[in-house]
């Protein structure tokens, strides 16, 4: 009689276990103790290294959502956004290693001014559109590229510049293991406040923006407001990203800010789907790894990203995060066709 019962039992308590896992709460628990556990396993089967490119990866995932949240939901490309990254780990590096102030006050105050300069780069902004804008926001980020390299006194120039370990409260986060955890609290913690800006008024406002400014406006929408804003926000999720890329490297130059890693953050987020938050993520993990993977092989990870974003462009364009609509769309029109071959077939019978 009772093992009857655990039989009856067995399926049920699955089925419960099933359904809690795949409920967006089950999801989000059981990505949280993969994230957590990941770097755990990498070093258990010595693969030290792999885990600074996890903590790489989470840095240019912030820096893709606000990016994201600037051309991908307003509408204003940005060409030049590895010159906000390198005010934000410049600001850093000075005020924890010249200035003595701790991590904790540091990265946000050099998000705060790279924010700032953001706001003030929105304001010219306004009158321009298209490749126009795109051209500004480029020169901007030379700009930036070549006053730290020229500015030795400030910024230590082609020399580049060390340093310090971040710590929190005594805890120093001296290893890639280590800092994996600081890099993943922050980057939840910037994923949670996109989804959070961009499911409210401003969020829809920005959207708003990007689809029509006549109707936008004509709907009450400040255009300016909202334009410095979005440039504003983007700088912010730049400058965090350039603080923690500072204190991972523990080393920076005008080099790790030049117009490459700005052409590569826009490839991620057209990878990835532009005005999709899991975009952003998709595509700074797939821009991130494709050159580290093929490394080896000389020349081949440039070869890639192009064919990849041909690729996107042709087949995906609405990026990876589509892709897994497109294959029920192509498995639907696959069961349609097969279904009118049976048909057909027992009609000629």
């Amino acid at each position: 009689m009772n093992a009857s019962n655990n039989d009856a039992a067995s399926p049920t308590i699955i089925r419960r276990a099933v359904s809690a896992i795949s409920s967006p709460g089950g999801r989000l628990a059981s990505g949280g103790i993969v994230l957590v556990l990941l770097p755990l396993v990498t070093v258990a089967l010595d693969r030290a290294y792999v885990v600074y490119l996890y903590d790489l990866v989470m840095v240019y995932v912030i820096v893709a959502l606000g990016l994201n949240i600037l051309t991908g939901f307003t509408g204003q490309i940005s060409i030049g956004h590895a010159g906000f990254m390198a005010i934000g780990a410049y600001a850093s590096a000075i005020l924890t290693g010249r200035l003595g102030l701790p991590f904790v006050m540091a990265m946000p105050l050099a998000a705060l001014l790279t924010a700032a300069i953001g706001f003030c780069l929105g304001i010219p902004a306004l009158r321009l559109h298209g490749h126009y804008l795109a051209i500004a926001t480029l020169g901007f980020g030379v700009a930036v590229s070549q006053l730290s390299a020229v500015w030795e006194g400030f910024t230590g120039g082609y020399q580049g510049m060390k340093v310090p370990v971040a710590s929190i409260l005594g805890l120093g986060f001296n290893s890639d293991l280590r800092y994996y955890y600081l890099a993943l609290a922050v980057t939840w913690l910037m994923l949670a406040a996109a989804r959070n800006i961009l499911r409210t008024r401003p969020g829809r406002a920005l959207m708003a923006v990007r689809d029509s400014e006549v109707a936008a406006q004509a709907m009450g929408v400040n255009l300016a407001k909202y334009k410095t804003a979005s440039f504003a926000a983007s700088a912010f999720y730049a400058g965090i990203a350039g603080s923690l890329y500072a204190h991972l490297v523990k080393f920076i130059s005008p080099f790790d800010f030049n117009l490459g890693v700005s052409l590569t953050l826009l490839a991620s987020i057209v990878v990835g789907g532009l005005g999709s938050v899991t975009g952003s993520v998709l595509g700074a993990v797939f821009m991130t790894l494709l050159p580290h993977v093929f490394s080896r092989v000389k020349n081949l990870p440039l070869v890639l990203t192009g064919v990849s974003l041909i690729v996107v462009v042709l087949f995906l364009p609405h990026g990876l995060v589509s892709l897994p609509w497109r294959l029920k769309q192509a498995a639907a029109r696959m069961r349609t066709r097969m279904g009118m071959r049976g048909a057909t077939r027992r009609g000629t019978a």
